[in-house]
């Protein structure tokens, strides 16, 4: 038995994820446990809950892998450095953060005292540890293989191609040339100041038009070989120091924008003032701009390796409405996106990496994101039974009741029917950014409404940011235009245009919708819960936000109690138990 652990270490959305043997134990994001959005730093809470959860030691761990390789592409950096000159403080930067994540043994020492691990450390440079997570983690016993991000290791890109056991990188993008810094760039520049905050451009697309494409070609630059290039008057990045945190807390980074975008696109938007129409244009503008490049990329990697499928990672692989148009708009025709496709799925591509390199057998594809923290019906019978939680719950006017699963599922999705908002709490926490039916809340896709109650109850979130369905997976070729399994949420879909007015709660303003599908093996409830509502209203799929107010998804029933009472949720499933406030 061989036990790999991988670690995404100093960098935003820290991470661990063990395996054995090439099977996927368990994975979680360090942010889970310590509550704050995108946690960076050393992801000690979240190596101790996948030793915990497996029953083993850090003294059982055969080979420790991050992804991350101090002193790859030296040369290149070499070059760079005294071709462009940087702020000194930028190289300081930059090599303490390398020096922290090669203090890996100093750090495993610290926050495990006592131990004595015996595990070979491992480096894997951080794009081949995307590659890895791709394809390793996907059902495609052969595929084209891209990781698109910001940067990692001086690179912002890479592309290979996969077959059985074999991963081969053909090409990458180098520093300071960035698709993921040009859209982080636009992000910034429209008022959207926080790390993470990108995916606020990709819902404010749809209500702009592409007006201003001439000045984005004009910022990324398309080559002749599938490549591209950014015109770095219009980016900070490359050469100044820019702010940044990576090591304890909420990740911070500085404005790459430069005053050259504001003579070329207008006065940047500060984060108080309204969005303008101007704006949403210069955001759809940019996700085309992003999509032109993308598939321009993908189309040279088709030609290199002319297969069906394609595997997507990096932080960019999370632009779901780019990934749901890769089969339109090039020739690949599957496309596979895995659960946590950023920087914490480096963890995952890190351990998978290392176990491929040791020679063993090909792993198993990862069928769900459940691979988090569990709370079986002991823990939450505990919860509910402890004093404090009864009167928080009977001040609140709640009643508790436990149902058999037949029954729960029937009530559930009468509630949801009737126009009410669910907290859904069951099994194990999602792998991922997105809430997959573990760690859900859950409405009425029907109602025109649901979006404007979600937000006043719960979300208080911007009004563009679109709502997601998931959907029973054989009805998928029903509702939507194009068919396929998007099992982590990670593709948009155009509806059929006879659809939109039967569920404008998760039709997007261009009618699309950001689809996961639900199948009985691999969500079980979750998926009988769907049919329960499908058998009573027609409609296949329910509204699925995650679990959270403007916070990490929660991660243990206390927290899911503690969102529940705190906000103005109707309706909250703990496992098999049903607690409901007064109408």
């Amino acid at each position: 038995m061989t036990l790999v652990l991988g670690i995404n270490a100093f960098h935003a959305d820290a991470a661990a994820a063990l395996i054995r043997d090439g099977e996927i134990l368990g994975a979680v994001e360090e942010e889970r446990f310590r509550r704050i959005k995108h946690w960076a730093g050393f992801p000690a809470q979240a190596i101790a809950w996948c030793l915990a959860d497996a029953g083993v030691r850090l003294e059982d761990v055969d080979h420790i892998a991050i992804n991350s390789l101090p002193g790859a592409h030296r040369w290149r950096k070499v070059a760079y450095t005294l071709a462009r000159r940087p702020d000194p403080r930028f190289l300081w930067r930059r090599w303490r953060n390398k020096r922290e994540r090669a203090g890996l043994a100093q750090q495993l020492a610290t926050a495990f005292p006592g131990s004595t691990p015996k595990a070979q450390l491992h480096f894997v440079e951080h794009h081949r540890a995307h590659l890895a997570s791709a394809y390793y983690a996907s059902p495609f016993p052969r595929a084209a293989v891209i990781s698109v991000d910001g940067f990692g290791d001086f690179a912002s890109g890479a592309w290979g191609y996969g077959e059985g056991t074999d991963l081969q990188l053909d090409g990458q993008i180098w520093f300071p040339h960035s698709l993921g810094a040009f859209y982080t760039a636009i992000t910034q520049y429209l008022g959207f100041p926080h790390y993470g905050d990108e995916y606020k451009v990709m819902g404010l697309a749809p209500y702009g038009r592409p007006t201003r494409m001439e000045e984005m070609r004009r910022i990324v630059r398309l080559r002749n070989d599938g490549t591209y290039r950014l015109d770095l008057r219009y980016f900070r990045h490359a050469t100044e120091d820019l702010p940044h945190q990576w090591s304890q807390g909420t990740p911070v980074v500085g404005s790459h924008w430069s005053g050259a975008l504001e003579q070329l696109l207008g006065p940047a938007r500060r984060p108080e003032e309204p969005l303008e129409q101007r704006h949403h244009d210069i955001a759809r503008s940019a996700q085309a701009m992003y999509e032109e490049a993308f598939f321009h990329l993908l189309g040279a990697l088709h030609r290199r390796h002319p297969v069906d499928a394609v595997c997507i990672a990096g932080g960019c692989g999370a632009n779901s409405v780019a990934n749901g148009k890769v089969t339109v708009a090039t020739p690949f025709r599957q496309v596979w996106v895995q659960a946590a496709a950023g920087d914490a799925g480096g963890a995952l591509g890190a351990a998978l990496a290392v176990w491929h390199e040791l020679g063993g057998a090909r792993s198993a594809p990862m069928r769900t994101a459940y691979l988090g923290s569990r709370s079986d019906g002991d823990a939450v019978a505990a919860v509910l039974e402890r004093e404090d939680t009864r009167r928080q719950l009977v001040e609140a006017g709640c009643t508790i009741r436990t149902l058999p699963e037949a029954r729960l599922c029937e009530e559930v999705a009468q509630a949801i029917g009737e126009g009410l908002v669910v907290g859904w709490f069951d099994g194990r926490m999602e792998w991922g950014p997105r809430a997959l039916g573990h760690r859900s809340i859950l409405g009425d896709p029907r109602r025109a409404d649901m979006k404007d109650i979600l937000n006043h109850k719960i979300k208080r979130r911007e009004s563009f940011r679109p709502f997601a369905p998931s959907v029973l997976r054989e009805a998928v070729p029903d509702w939507f235009e194009r068919d396929g399994d998007v099992p982590f949420m990670m593709q948009v879909y155009p509806i059929r245009e006879e659809k939109r007015s039967l569920i404008p709660a998760v039709t997007h303003v261009d009618g699309s919708g950001r689809l996961q599908t639900v199948s009985e093996a691999d969500n079980g409830r979750y998926y009988r819960l769907i049919s329960a509502f499908a058998a009573r209203t027609g409609v296949p799929m329910v509204l699925n936000t995650s679990f959270n107010e403007n916070e990490p998804i929660v991660c243990t029933p206390e927290q899911a109690l503690d969102c529940f009472l705190r906000t103005r949720m109707d309706v909250l499933v703990l496992g098999d138990h049903l607690i409901r406030r007064p109408a």
